[in-house]
């Protein structure tokens, strides 16, 4: 098998070869149809999340095709289409895991960054944490819904059932939940970086009724907003645009500090919440949205060893969509 591997934070990936790997107890061997490029994944490439597993191989939004499968695997077979999201594991017996709570577990694993991912050919995952996915589809295109996708929607239910939605940082996941807010007939406001009025378009393209820079005030108060760019500084600026009894939800699983503010854009029972991770009924339920809602991810597509090439326009913001890795 070929990876891009990750020897220390802040250095370029590089293409490896290992032998290919075979699957333990519980686990399953997945040839590697398409990998996303997710923004953790340049989190964990920077050095911005702490403690990887080193080397590590980078990837959470992975499409692939079951090779083989382990002892006591029973809902898996060879050559089945599965998805492979960020948890990789949970412990099971700590208190979040027995509430149903695993997004929240003590002693978790997450695929491509305390497990190896899939910026690779091949590889292993637990199969208990595996999606089985309709056998056919679009390879390409369904790799982002594994991470930016199930992020997005568990996000999106956090942010309740306001009907005049913010979305902070229009990339790979609010591309794909600005359609899934439409589907539900929400209407859509989308801010992006100042001046990117191409991201601006692409907002409009895929029905936002307004779409403005991040530093810009909605043409009325919202009832929520989900703030997917990992920039702390948007925190008050997204209270500043929600209503009185309006809810901020951070969906990022790193952001900069965030500044002081002022307590009055708190008041008014405005709530800030953040999400963590996600759970295996939210993939359950997110994969029955995507077959009923029609739902598209708009992707470029990559050559596995441009994976370094995927991760810097990702930095830069050159994308629309998302980035995908092709083995």
């Amino acid at each position: 098998m070929q990876a891009m591997v990750l020897e220390r934070p802040g250095v370029p990936l590089k293409l490896v070869e290992r032998p290919d790997p075979q699957p333990a107890q519980h686990e399953v061997s997945v040839r590697v149809a398409a990998c996303g490029v997710c923004r953790t994944d340049l989190h964990v490439v920077d050095g911005e999340l702490p403690n990887p597993k080193l080397p590590i191989v980078p990837g959470h939004e992975i499409v692939g095709y079951v090779e083989a499968v382990g002892q006591g695997v029973d809902a898996l077979a060879p050559g089945m289409r599965v998805g492979i999201p960020w948890l990789g594991h949970t412990c099971g017996h700590c208190p979040y895991c027995r509430e149903g709570r695993e997004n929240l577990c003590d002693h978790p694993l997450f695929t491509g960054y305390t497990r190896d991912g899939g910026f690779a050919t091949h590889t292993i995952a637990d199969a208990r944490y595996v999606f089985r996915l309709p056998q056919t589809g679009e390879d390409v295109a369904t790799a982002p819904m594994l991470c930016a996708g199930l992020i997005g929607w568990r996000s999106l239910r956090m942010a309740g059932e306001g009907t005049k939605i913010g979305l902070f940082g229009f990339g790979a996941a609010a591309h794909i939940i600005a359609q899934v807010a439409r589907w539900q007939g929400r209407e859509v406001f989308a801010f992006t970086r100042p001046g990117d009025t191409a991201a601006q378009a692409f907002a409009r393209r895929l029905g936002a009724r307004w779409a403005g820079g991040s530093e810009e005030a909605p043409p009325e108060p919202l009832d929520c907003a989900i703030i997917y760019a990992p920039v702390g500084t948007l925190v008050p600026q997204a209270l500043r645009a929600v209503r009185k009894g309006g809810r901020v939800v951070c969906a990022g699983i790193h952001m900069s500090d965030i500044p002081s503010f002022p307590y009055r854009l708190l008041w008014e029972e405005r709530e800030l919440l953040s999400v963590a991770n996600l759970t295996r009924k939210d993939g359950d339920e997110f994969f029955a949205v995507i077959q009923q809602a029609g739902i598209a991810a708009e992707t470029v597509a990559y050559p596995l060893s441009r994976a370094n090439e995927a991760l810097a326009d990702l930095r830069l913001g050159r994308l629309q969509g998302a980035a995908v890795l092709v083995p």
